[in-house]
């Protein structure tokens, strides 16, 4: 973000609606009731790194992040901020995830904490905690966020925790009486905040304790081997059950701001009280909504189901991906592959749109939080005066109607179109390009479904492709478009009389007309906009591809594809 705030910007920030500024105003607000102890604002993310990092872990780094770029502007970047994403890889595994390789070979380790459980997908990582830190941390850099991580291993042994796990000791039935009335009888009567990590098995044991002694800093308990045991609080010898750490945690690093998903919401009373009863101030929070996978259902690190980051990346861009984060944080959304395309060219639409918009407007476009105040200027190709932005859907449906497999074959159309685009020169397309020829590959080109024209539709296609062959070889794409609708405009099947501006000598286009032409010339029920696919495409070949659907080629090649799989 830029050292430089126009006195404009700071001001649009005061009273932008965008929802991570309506939470950064909260932090100044915080700030200034905490005047003179306060040093610096810090951030934290958790993360649980029972199974591989799933695109939920991300979103809360990128929607803090967004928080944090917000709280910069609004203070002019005189106040020092820090992000802490911390990884809870002490918990004990409690079960085995779904997602690994070889998960027998995982049961001896079940209760020890991650960082003591091996690697079950090999290589140099110590770990299975250790790995799991590794592939989030690489995704976060690869992405270029500005964080510190943190283990809670390396937090416990190393004795940064150590104050506030004495502080617990001393208020342990400060704490007791805020966990107890949350629990079930059962559960009350061998609860403790505190969890030994057994010194005999190695495992994080859920356990009575038969004392606490705050003066000395130790817990006494039974051992898996039967043998009471006394193990200081302190030096990683023992951890915290899950929400006291929460509440510990945010004490002992004096957090300001976390956001956590809704199945947290409950709890966060719990988290505040026992902050407090330790001597912090509880953060601000922000509680955003679960991701779905297609079936409805939580995803889950380790079911495995919904996308991984890595997946998502195979087929779309990380701005893609840091758009479906801000996009309704507090809505449940459903979190799979088919969500993809839409992602990618509703952000090529915000990038194209910052330019022309006035500082309280690009304040609430998605682009201003996702690139930190510094969106990059937007790729268009075409001659100049009628340049046109690729999107995502467009270049599905070139891949389709080239058979493009590699994307020599699609820079060949997209050059016919603007002879001066290539790789070196618009690498943003060039991305997009490799990514469509990967999504239509694996999700688009399976599930087509094309129709075979009746007697109406043939009429209207023959009299498309006669319109496309009057028109000049350089026709652009609004000619070709004024040309498609003037075709549909002809055709009492496709008139719409209540459109804007219709008369009955010059009736409107329906939406009929253009899905009629995706699902029998694309097999699709929607596409881009037609005219400036056919002039990337170009008008001879969609001629061509007129006339394969005429003659039921089309169907006949998917009917063909579909049989081989």
């Amino acid at each position: 973000m830029s050292n430089l705030y126009p006195a404009e910007l700071v001001a649009a920030a005061n009273v932008s609606a965008a929802w991570p500024f309506e939470e950064a105003r909260k932090l100044v607000a915080r700030l200034q009731k905490r005047s003179g102890d306060k040093k610096e604002v810090l951030f934290e993310t958790g993360y649980g790194p029972s199974g591989l990092p799933h695109i939920g872990t991300f979103g809360e780094v990128a929607r803090t992040t967004m928080v944090r770029n917000a709280f910069r502007l609004l203070t002019e970047d005189r106040v020092p901020t820090r992000l802490l994403c911390f990884s809870d890889d002490m918990d004990g595994m409690r079960k085995i995830p779904d997602n690994v390789p070889d998960p027998e070979a995982l049961k001896p380790y079940l209760q020890m904490p991650l960082t003591r459980v091996p690697n079950p997908f090999g290589g140099d990582y110590k770990s299975f905690g250790d790995h799991n830190n590794a592939m989030l941390r690489r995704f976060l850099d690869t992405f270029g966020f500005d964080y510190e991580f943190a283990s809670a291993t390396e937090y416990y042994a190393s004795g940064k925790l150590d104050a506030v796990l004495l502080k617990a000791a001393e208020k342990y039935d400060e704490i007791m009486a805020v966990m107890l009335p949350t629990l079930g009888e059962e559960r009350q009567a061998t609860y403790s905040p505190f969890l030994p990590i057994s010194p005999s098995s190695g495992r994080v044991l859920y356990v009575p304790l038969k004392d606490v002694n705050a003066k000395a800093g130790t817990i006494t308990f039974t051992d898996e081997d039967g043998v009471d045991k006394t193990l200081p609080v302190t030096g990683g010898k023992v951890k915290l059950q899950w929400k006291p750490d929460f509440g510990a945690r945010w004490a002992a690093l004096d957090v300001d701001f976390e956001m956590f998903g809704k199945d947290h919401q409950t709890n966060a009373p719990v988290y505040d009280a026992i902050c407090e009863i330790l001597g912090g101030t509880a953060p601000e929070h922000y509680v955003y909504e679960l991701f779905l996978d297609q079936h409805g259902q939580k995803i889950s690190k380790s079911k495995g189901n919904g996308l991984t980051i890595d997946e998502w990346l195979t087929y779309a861009t990380p701005e893609s991906l840091a758009l479906y984060m801000y996009q309704s944080p507090r809505s449940a959304k459903k979190l799979h592959f088919d969500v993809i395309p839409r992602a990618v060219d509703e952000y090529l639409q915000f990038l194209g749109g910052f330019g022309r918009q006035d500082a309280k407007n690009q304040l609430g476009n998605p682009v201003w939080h996702i690139h930190g105040g510094n969106p990059p200027a937007p790729e268009t190709i075409g001659q100049e005066g009628a340049r046109t932005t690729i999107n995502f859907a467009l270049l599905l449906n070139l891949v389709a109607v080239a058979n493009a497999e590699n994307k020599d074959v699609l820079w060949g159309f997209l050059r016919r179109h603007a002879p001066d685009a290539s790789p070196q020169t618009h690498p943003q397309l060039d991305r997009l390009v490799e990514y469509a020829i990967r999504y239509f590959r694996d999700f688009v080109k399976p599930a087509k479904q094309y129709s075979v024209p009746d007697d109406a539709e043939r009429a209207a296609l023959v009299a498309l492709s006669d319109a496309l062959g009057e028109l000049p070889a350089d026709a652009d794409a609004a000619m070709i478009q004024d040309k498609v609708y003037d075709v549909g405009r002809s055709l009492p099947p496709y008139q719409d009389f209540k459109a804007k501006g219709a008369t009955p000598e010059r009736p409107g286009v329906s939406l009929e007309w253009f899905n009629t032409l995706y699902r029998i010339l694309l097999g699709e029920q929607r596409g881009p906009r037609f005219g400036s696919f056919a002039a990337i495409y170009g008008i001879p070949e969609t001629r061509t591809l007129i006339a394969k659907a005429l003659s039921g080629e089309l169907v006949r090649e998917h009917e063909a594809f579909v049989a081989a799989r």
